[in-house]
């Protein structure tokens, strides 16, 4: 059989379960997670999207989204953008009715993602070890239905977030989010900071983790 790798992604999963973080927690949402990613976060819980993944047919994609019957879908990773064909998907899905989001780095350009899709973008702090990488020209396109996302890991990096939502204004340009990184920092503290800011900042929690054992795939 010939493949058309025009119109193919390699997948690592495809699973429906309660959206964990964003605005949007709680709700029902189809997740696509795409093989590979370009970082190599300290602090990464899908290590085993990096390689792990098989070949899939756009057709394929929504075929198998469309039976779980819920109208939220997410493409996340891995790093979702390097693959090229996942603007195709998120466009049929968009025309096919779909609410769609996408949980992207910051590192790789957000620009050409179709103007209908929320974008989740994930800025990494310091502790990450990647925050060198940050594709600061993202920041300039952002509209009101995006959201952005600082994964934190001590008070440094909670202080380096909030330098990065002053200088670029992104209290005025859509909701931000602050979530701890997981078993390292408490929710407490985090919250604690959040509410001394006197900011309208938004904590984030990873839903999905108290709910299912933390390490549970396709939760």
């Amino acid at each position: 059989m010939v493949v058309d790798r025009n119109n193919t992604l390699t997948v690592n999963e495809i699973f429906y379960s309660i959206q964990g973080e964003s605005s949007q927690m709680g709700r029902p949402c189809v997740f696509v997670r795409l093989t590979y990613c370009n970082l190599r976060c300290t602090y990464c819980d899908t290590t085993y999207s990096f390689f792990e993944g098989k070949e899939f047919s756009i057709d394929d994609i929504i075929a198998k989204v469309a039976g779980y019957g819920c109208n939220l879908v997410e493409i996340t990773g891995g790093e979702p953008l390097i693959q090229k064909n996942v603007h195709r998907l998120m466009y049929e899905l968009c025309d096919q009715g779909y609410e769609v989001m996408i949980e992207t780095a910051g590192h790789m350009d957000i620009d050409q993602i179709d103007k209908r899709v929320k974008r989740i973008m994930d800025i990494k702090c310091p502790s990450s070890g990647e925050s060198e990488k940050i594709n600061w020209a993202n920041f300039a396109s952002l509209k009101e239905t995006d959201e952005v996302k600082f994964v934190v890991g001590d008070r440094k990096d909670f202080e380096w977030a909030l330098n990065v939502v002053e200088k670029h204004h992104l209290i005025k340009k859509c909701p931000v989010l602050f979530s701890p990184v997981f078993n390292t920092i408490s929710n407490q503290d985090l919250a604690n900071w959040i509410l001394e800011t006197e900011l309208p900042l938004r904590l984030q929690l990873q839903l999905h983790k108290y709910i299912w054992e933390p390490k549970k795939r396709g939760v």
